[in-house]
């Protein structure tokens, strides 16, 4: 079992909750779709040649972001981390994958 984390736009939780669920992330005994996200402040400067979403290149973004968690099972990891990174609005979406003991 593992569980992945993501951080993204506020606006951006409805997409990526979509995703989450077509690929049967977050499947927990009887119930489908279990992730839970809180509100962090996310910190980046954006190179030359960085494309952002949000903020310039070559100047310092503060944005308020959900940090998104699920549990996924060993064999949908793959599945989960594209289904994250075509969902997710970001030129480079961070994406951690922990696996849990």
């Amino acid at each position: 079992m593992y569980k992945i984390e993501t951080f993204i736009p506020k606006d951006s939780l409805q997409d990526i909750r979509h995703a989450l669920l077509n690929v049967d992330a977050g499947h927990i005994g009887n119930y489908r779709g279990c992730l839970s996200y809180y509100l962090v402040t996310g910190v980046w400067y954006s190179d030359e040649g960085a494309n952002p979403t949000i903020g310039q290149q070559g100047e310092w973004s503060e944005e308020p972001e959900f940090k998104v968690e699920v549990n996924v099972e060993d064999s949908n990891v793959d599945r989960t981390v594209e289904a994250i990174r075509k969902a997710h609005p970001y030129e480079e979406p961070v994406i951690n994958i922990l696996k849990l003991y």
